[in-house]
């Protein structure tokens, strides 16, 4: 298998990485010193610099202002973006600006799209349901109201006389609502269809409690009390959700590939400069197989990563359904990042503990991103389904 990146796709990396050297991880504060919070709100300057160079619009088409790449170009923007910690919606908006392209109201997407790639519309996505264990859809209901007879009664699995839907239901962890202008709030109909509701953040029903990650990031427990959308808001195009899902878990793991392979290169340049009976403990036969055992992790986590994305990316058929990809890809990216972030806190000594050096912080990153939509044991389980389901031979 050829994963030639082209030419398009290296110009992304080479623009984002333009963009991302001036950022530090430390930019914001410690959240290792933070009660709550590190920031109220994201980093707004490098948002609009990722606006001004183009890449938030990286993978919408021409006609809405962007670059018409595919989700492989995102991967490596996301993959960039966390080396530096950056504290930005990257994945979120993009993944939810391309499901809007892919399966939403054309009308609704010519006013949305060109605003999001200029960065002047922030999107989020609910994908942790109500405790994040159970499929994040069932977490919401959406009814059908009509227009002449009120409010549905939620025995139809649409709207009555095409007017809109009510809302009602809880996604909890949802990251940087508010921040976000809309929010994709994934649902279930009476006759348990998934549907994507795009729900503006402040439209009346909607209420927001704070929450805060293990990174010391914000976000917010999104409750909704007979919220209406209109027909235009809701995408109840098969697939749509599980399409989605899969592109924020396939960034996730481009999110774990970037981290880990820059805590790599810090204990390398670490162990490269600490002595020890006058020789660098890089030299040392136990540090250096650990080091290698982490190398392997990172060529590991990125071939199944660049596996699903294509998959993803070109809808090519295969023995197991894309998700089945998506699934080897997460198990690889939490087991791996975590492996990766504790042999450099141990490699590191005392020194990786230290609240003035970065590594911290990306400890606590990587712990997010491990269990972010779903930790390796989950997916192994809907691997084995998926297995079950599509017997190999």
């Amino acid at each position: 298998m050829d994963f030639t990146f082209t030419e398009e796709q290296q110009a992304a990396v080479e623009a984002a990485r333009a963009v991302f050297s001036d950022i530090a991880p430390d930019r914001a504060p410690s959240p290792a010193l933070t009660p709550g919070a590190v920031a109220e709100d994201i980093d707004r300057q490098l948002w609009h610099e990722l606006a001004r160079t183009d890449l938030l619009g990286l993978t919408l088409s021409p006609d809405h202002g962007g670059a018409g790449l595919d989700p492989i170009a995102l991967c490596l923007v996301l993959r960039e973006s966390a080396k530096v910690l950056a504290r930005v919606p990257l994945l979120e908006s993009c993944a939810v600006a391309m499901a809007i392209e892919r399966y939403g109201d054309r009308t609704l997407a010519a006013e949305l799209l060109p605003r999001a790639g200029r960065g002047e519309l922030i999107l989020t996505v609910g994908a942790n349901g109500r405790s994040g264990h159970d499929p994040a859809e069932l977490a919401v209901s959406a009814r059908p109201y009509g227009a002449v007879t009120g409010v549905g009664d939620g025995e139809t699995d649409g709207p009555a006389g095409g007017s809109g839907w009510v809302l009602d239901g809880v996604q909890s962890a949802v990251p940087w609502a508010q921040a976000a202008d809309r929010i994709a709030v994934p649902a279930h109909t009476a006759g348990g269809r998934p549907v994507l509701a795009l729900v503006p953040r402040t439209r009346d029903g909607v209420t927001l409690a704070d929450q805060v990650s293990t990174n010391g990031e914000r976000l917010a427990e999104v409750r909704l009390e007979a919220v209406r959308v209109e027909a235009r808001e809701l995408i109840d195009a098969a697939g749509c959700w599980v399409w989605l899902r899969s592109l924020l878990t396939t960034g996730t793991c481009a999110l774990a590939l970037g981290l880990g392979e820059r805590v790599l290169a810090m204990t390398a340049e670490y162990t490269g400069k600490r002595e020890q009976f006058g020789f660098p403990v890089a030299t040392f036969q136990a540090v250096a197989v650990q080091a290698a055992d982490r190398y392997i992790d990172l060529r590991a986590m990125e071939a199944t990563l660049w596996q699903a994305a294509w998959r993803i990316s070109t809808d090519t058929g295969g023995p197991l359904p894309a998700a089945g990809d998506v699934a080897v890809a997460k198990i690889w990216a939490s087991d791996g990042v975590r492996r990766v972030v504790q042999t450099a806190q141990h490699l590191h000594g005392g020194f990786g503990a230290d609240t003035d050096y970065p590594l911290h912080r990306y400890h606590a990153w990587a712990k997010q991103i491990e269990l972010s939509l779903g930790p390796a044991a989950a997916h192994e389980e809907a691997l084995g389904d998926l297995l079950a389901a599509h017997p190999l031979g």
